[in-house]
């Protein structure tokens, strides 16, 4: 255990130098979410959403869980590239523990949303978003857990594949009706019944509702135990299939 965290924190660091060396891409990650939040955001305003908040307590949960899942779910195009340069041969040479070389790279990207959420609340906070402080960190930390959860996911499938070519398109083809499907955008209160009953079959619909009832100060309700629970889940079952891609490519 002890060389587990020891050879985690040394991949963690390595990635995360790297990130600070490429500061704009702290903020082109969360420009997506900053667009609507500025611009669609105030449509909202005058419709009646049916979640209990107003449109800001509606909207900045949602993009928060869009945060997370776009920039996780495209995190294993780093690994691609280092396959291209060589730098996946050169590990497979060393002794660092291949659950660490997973966890390192996660638990940066983890780092790396969490600054990007923090940025995405201000800005709501500036458009009028009022929220307690504690429902806001536990919304970072379902924010944290769906990033380890979707990055896992995303080394695992990028270690499969041979070229970038093939990786945007499955994750685009999952990403779309997934945010669509999820309530990210617009809760599924508005949703005929048909949908509605679809969208329950998306495990992110959970983690957007859990994050809304946090914003509210909802923490012992429903929606919050039932997204705790999922977002536990998702996150174990990531880790461990990723952990196992890992080990079996030798990474």
């Amino acid at each position: 255990m002890a060389d587990l965290v020891a050879d985690t924190r040394l991949i963690f660091g390595r990635y995360l130098r790297e990130t600070m060396r490429a500061k704009i891409s702290l903020v082109v990650g969360v420009l997506m979410p900053l667009l609507m939040l500025f611009f669609f955001g105030p449509l909202l305003t005058q419709i009646p959403l049916g979640t209990g908040g107003d449109a800001w307590q509606t909207l900045v949960p949602g993009l928060l869980v869009q945060l997370g899942l776009f920039s996780a779910a495209f995190a294993g195009f780093s690994i691609l590239i280092e396959k291209q340069n060589g730098v996946i041969e050169r590990m497979q040479v060393t002794p660092v523990s291949r659950l660490a070389l997973l966890m390192g790279r996660v638990l940066c990207d983890v780092v790396k949303l969490l600054a990007q959420s923090l940025l995405l609340v201000l800005a709501g906070v500036t458009m009028g978003l009022r929220a307690p402080v504690l429902g806001i960190l536990i919304a970072f930390l379902f924010v944290a857990v769906l990033t380890v959860a979707l990055a896992s996911l995303s080394y695992a499938l990028a270690m499969r594949l041979e070229s970038p070519e093939g990786f945007a398109p499955v994750i685009n083809t999952v990403n779309l009706p997934v945010m669509l499907l999820s309530g990210i955008l617009l809760p599924m209160a508005l949703a005929p019944r048909w949908l509605d009953v679809i969208s329950r079959f998306v495990p992110l619909r959970y983690l957007v509702e859990a994050v809304r009832a946090a914003f509210l100060g909802q923490y012992g309700s429903t929606a919050m135990i039932r997204g705790a629970l999922m977002a536990a889940a998702l996150a174990g079952v990531s880790v461990f299939l990723g952990a196992r891609v890992f080990r079996k490519a030798g990474a």
